[in-house]
């Protein structure tokens, strides 16, 4: 009889929504954590019917459920890092919150997911409150683009030098590192920036000409955390997950009329 490989992998979990359309949510974490390497796990904290188009409805799952699922994975694995998406309401934040303070995840990823891409709100007006007194507090970092900065930190980002300070305010108003992304900036190079333990870090790279970004947020931060998983600084963890998202960008697969995200093992893309 032969012997069967038995691999070891780093734990990791999604706290997040669902998207029926394959793209952004607990779909593409999971994509990405298989991508990485690492063993992803997931906690659902919202149904919504959607596509690249639009978002049609959204259905919450009942707050206890969710902080059931967290409970339940972690007693079953040793989580190394969690991550954050789609929350919706302040009392799913507040149950995400008292849960995982009882647990032991080292590394906790906050993608303060605000709007799609398509414009839909996915965050209620009564739940950035909570994002911000009851979550953040508990978070390792916290990944927001610029329009969700501006909200974090209450008003207009529309330079690079407002981008830098933005990240470092985020940071030292919530005592939180802040992966802050400058997608959004109207220029030719993007600058990402990440601000921890007092220093600011730099990533420029050329802007890609692409015709689709659903689901680059999400995918950001699931890198982030199985970076940070696999036992990478938060500078490392945030340069490997700005180059997987530009590669998945590159390497856009056609489906239909859409072009999602093409996540692969780094070894093997196509």
């Amino acid at each position: 009889m032969s012997a069967v490989s038995r691999t070891e992998r780093p734990a990791v979990l999604t706290i997040a929504g669902s998207d029926s359309g394959g793209g952004a949510g607990i779909q593409t974490d999971l994509k990405t954590f298989h991508a990485l390497g690492v063993f992803g796990t997931s906690a659902i904290t919202c149904i919504t019917a959607q596509n690249p188009d639009g978002v049609a409805g959204v259905a919450p799952i009942d707050p206890e459920m969710v902080a059931l699922q967290i409970h339940t994975v972690c007693d079953g694995f040793p989580v190394s890092a969690a991550k954050t998406g789609m929350l919706f309401s302040a009392g799913i934040i507040r149950s995400v919150a008292e849960i995982l303070k009882k647990t032991s995840i080292p590394n906790l990823v906050v993608d303060p997911v605000m709007i799609a891409t398509s414009g839909a709100s996915l965050l209620k007006s009564d739940a950035v409150d909570a994002l911000r007194t009851v979550l953040l507090p508990i978070a390792s970092v916290v990944t927001p683009n610029i329009p969700e900065a501006e909200v974090l930190c209450g008003h207009n980002i529309s330079t690079q030098d407002a981008l830098r300070e933005a990240a470092e305010e985020i940071s030292q108003t919530y005592n939180i590192a802040c992966a802050l992304k400058g997608g959004h900036l109207d220029s030719e190079q993007v600058l990402d920036v990440l601000f921890a333990g007092g220093k600011l870090h730099e990533w420029e790279s050329p802007r890609l000409d692409v015709p689709e970004t659903h689901g680059t947020g999400c995918t950001f931060a699931a890198a982030l955390t199985a970076s940070l998983a696999k036992g990478m600084t938060l500078p490392q963890a945030t340069a490997t997950a700005k180059h997987f998202v530009a590669d998945g960008l590159r390497n856009a697969i056609r489906v239909g009329s859409h072009y999602p995200l093409g996540i692969y093992r780094p070894e093997k893309k196509p």
